[in-house]
């Protein structure tokens, strides 16, 4: 008996075990863009140089500045670090016009939305809008100065 309830037992195990057929979901494709994703254009070299001091310091940059400015940039290969550091002079050099960290405080999310359309011209999404109101509330050490460098040595901002 316990032979016949061994084959039995033996059977349905075997006979369960199939492989399930495949399942199809439908869905719909979905596009996905940022919305600063649409510059193609790149900067020139002058136009980058002109943009970021007028950016900071609402002005026009002399000519003779420039001039020294763009053969730096030119005689220098990795151009990242190039723009870095001359965004890192613009702001060490007095005279930027850029708000006062106790200004941002009071409405963060005016600042955002300027700075965005500032630098980029745009709003920016929500999820950009949301982390930047995270990190000014969260860290005293994200102050305008930091924003404005994060932003302008991005590569959005060497786009138009």
């Amino acid at each position: 008996m316990n032979r016949y309830l061994f084959l039995f037992l033996l059977v349905v195990a075997v006979s369960s075990c199939k492989k399930e057929s495949d399942y199809i979901y439908e869905t719909t494709p979905v596009t996905v863009q940022q919305s600063g994703a649409v510059k193609n254009n790149v900067k020139s070299t002058t136009e980058f140089i002109s943009i970021a001091y007028a950016d900071l310091f609402g002005a026009n940059i002399s000519q003779g500045q420039l001039t020294k400015l763009g053969n730096v940039y030119a005689s220098f290969g990795d151009k990242k670090v190039v723009e870095d550091r001359i965004i890192l002079n613009f702001l060490n050099v007095p005279g930027l016009q850029i708000p006062a960290t106790p200004s941002i405080n009071g409405d963060t999310t005016a600042f955002v939305s300027k700075t965005y359309k500032k630098f980029y011209n745009r709003e920016p999404n929500a999820f950009e809008a949301y982390y930047w109101k995270e990190q000014i509330r969260l860290n005293a050490n994200v102050s305008p100065l930091v924003m404005y460098y994060v932003l302008m040595t991005s590569d959005e901002y060497r786009f138009y």
